[in-house]
């Protein structure tokens, strides 16, 4: 590769996202309005100064849509699961049934928006526990934009290790880490301490945003207990089995919620009435329409049948390994720059396994969720109709924000920007680098949406890196991987995700500015964290 890497290339590879940002943060465009500017942006410098061809811009084009369409599956499906329970009126009895065992409203939206959705990135993750669990939220009287915000937060933490464990594999092979090795075991270490960090600290934001100093007082033992659980648990278990390090921790603290509720901290009434999260005038006009024969349990089918047929393919081996051999992607020739930047050729690109894709497991679990609800009699006349059409008609606006962002990305590192961002960094800093190393996870998942991509894509580069600066490569990579996780939280397309299953489609810079409040610094802090642990080493 023989692209200049200056000052100048460095700002104009920056400057998509930059737009990007300015246009979210600053004149709160929605992504559907700014993706397209972005991407405008992107093949212009890509083509005039990183000398990319109409063929590589077009191959590039084309991995982008396939991804999207990829992920666009999760969204219709996901929405799709919340129209069935929409229509049933499902999301009522949840919020009623759900306040009685939990009668404290903020550890009822601990439960709902931190402990559920990690249960649920455990498992799956792709996006799912975001665009699932909005809905779910607006149905216990959060306020629309805080229901994104919420489950963002609450997914981040499981995005390394969860969905049995799919970014953190992709760090080790993309390093060459030997499965066991003590390389191996040292880098899954630092990922969760430093994951451990950001756990609690999301889960004493979330007190914050509900109520600030009075309900950080009254949730922090509750944090505290499930952090312990969370994050202690998912360290300790990296050391034994990364596949089930985030899993098994997600599920002892969604039994350990509902025990909390008993306690004498948690178990009277409580709330606070000026909360800026909730809508309490909601939850009381919408009483009415609560089905009366419908319970608690039945509420969740649904979602009981998405973790049970989410385990049973991806747990059970001889399942998920006959199911996954049908898998299917498209081929794509090599491509290079005029800098000589190769993008190698692949004879199935981003290959698809439907029946083992989260998209599957949603649609699976909304259809028979739908047939059950017809069958009590809770889906009326027309019902079945009416959920595809509201289905299809959510989607589709964040379709062309989704398409518009991964052509995005992909484009930036077909023609090298995005290396040419991260190189420019590491030459100019030096030592003072490793500050910004969880800056580059991050950076990676908000462009591709995925800590998993930002693992690939980033995870040699760290290593190469921090062999040139002769520091210990474990540490860099859990800040790479740590940064990833964060960056889930502010990752657009993620975002788009909650907006479009709460009805907010257009206010994803709100989302994104209340997020990089915490975000930011938090990264800022393993940053300096990662610098200290350097030197004294």
């Amino acid at each position: 590769m023989n692209i200049p890497i200056n000052l100048f290339m460095w700002a104009m590879a920056f400057l998509p996202i930059v737009v990007l940002l300015v246009l979210m943060i600053k004149f709160q465009w929605g992504a559907t309005e700014a993706a397209p500017i972005g991407l405008l942006i992107t093949v212009i410098t890509g083509v005039v100064l990183f000398k990319a061809d109409i063929k590589l811009i077009a191959a590039e084009s084309a991995k982008g849509i396939w991804n999207a369409f990829i992920i666009l599956l999760i969204v219709w499906t996901a929405i799709l699961m919340y129209q069935v329970g929409d229509e049933a009126k499902a999301f009522l009895v949840i919020r009623n049934g759900m306040r009685k065992l939990l009668p404290n409203e903020l550890l009822l939206v601990l439960a709902m928006g931190w402990i559920f959705e990690s249960f649920l990135q455990g498992i799956t993750g792709f996006g799912v526990p975001v665009a699932v669990g909005a809905p779910l939220l607006m149905g216990i009287g959060v306020k629309p934009m805080w229901a994104v915000i919420i489950p963002l937060f609450g997914q981040a933490w499981g995005n390394t290790f969860g969905t049995l464990g799919a970014a953190w594999d992709s760090l080790a092979m993309s390093t060459n880490l030997a499965v066991g090795s003590k390389e191996y075991l040292a880098t899954a270490l630092w990922t969760a301490v430093f994951i451990w960090m950001w756990n609690a600290i999301s889960g004493i934001a979330l007190c914050w945003f509900y109520g600030k100093g009075r309900a950080v007082k009254k949730g922090l033992a509750a944090v505290l207990i499930m952090s312990v659980i969370q994050g202690g648990g998912q360290l300790l278990l990296t050391q034994v089995n990364t596949t089930i390090s985030c899993f098994v921790p997600s599920c002892i603290s969604l039994v350990v919620v509902l025990l909390l509720g008993r306690t004498k901290l948690y178990r009277d009434e409580w709330s606070l009435k000026d909360s800026g999260i909730m809508e309490h005038s909601f939850t009381e006009d919408a009483a009415v329409d609560v089905p009366e024969d419908m319970t608690l349990i039945q509420a969740f089918v649904p979602y009981f049948l998405l973790s049970a047929i989410t385990m049973i393919v991806l747990v059970v081996k001889p399942i998920n390994q006959f199911l996954g051999q049908f898998k299917f992607g498209f081929a794509f020739p090599e491509t290079s720059t005029g800098y000589g930047y190769v993008n190698a050729a692949s004879e199935s690109f981003s290959p698809l396994a439907p029946f083992t894709h989260a998209s599957m497991f949603l649609l699976a679990a909304s259809l028979i969720g739908l047939v059950y609800y017809k069958k009590h009699g809770w889906i009326k006349e027309g019902g079945i109709k009416r959920v595809f059409a509201k289905s299809v008609a959510m989607t589709m606006p964040s379709g062309i924000a989704v398409i518009g962002l991964v052509i995005m990305s992909k484009i930036m590192d077909g023609t090298g920007q995005t290396v040419v961002l991260a190189n420019g960094i590491a030459n100019v800093l030096g030592k003072i680098y490793v500050v910004l190393a969880p800056f580059v996870g991050l950076l990676g998942t908000f462009m591709t949406g995925s800590n998993m991509s930002s693992n690939i894509l980033f995870g040699g580069f760290q290593m190469t890196t921090a062999n040139l600066l002769n520091v210990d490569p474990s540490v860099i990579l859990g800040a790479q991987s740590a940064g990833g996780a964060i960056g889930s939280a502010v990752s657009p397309s993620k975002i788009i995700l909650g907006t479009t299953t709460a009805n907010i489609l257009g206010s994803e810079g709100k989302v994104l500015k209340k997020i990089m409040s915490v975000t930011v610094p938090v990264t800022i802090v393993i940053g300096l964290i990662t610098f200290i642990i350097i030197g004294i080493q």
